[in-house]
């Protein structure tokens, strides 16, 4: 593992939140997939927005289009 500093204040906002994805990426693949340990409450909040979604799909947004909207706030 590499062990790197980084002063990420100093990164604007797009390049935080890449930095965010490029760790969780990292998590899932060192856990190949697995779920990571979740308290009580977390999965009781996971089930109940899965549970929402599942009620009424068009309520949710993809992935993909949270990252657009992210990102393009910045650039505002």
């Amino acid at each position: 593992m590499d062990n790197v500093t980084i002063d990420y204040r100093s990164l604007d906002i797009s390049e935080r939140l890449e930095l965010v994805a490029d760790i969780w990426d990292s998590i899932a693949e060192e856990t190949n997939g697995t779920t990571p340990m979740l308290s009580a409450e977390q999965r009781q909040e996971l089930q109940r927005r899965l549970t929402a979604h599942r009620n009424d799909p068009s309520s949710s947004i993809s992935w993909k289009e949270v990252r657009k909207q992210l990102f393009s706030k910045e650039n505002s």
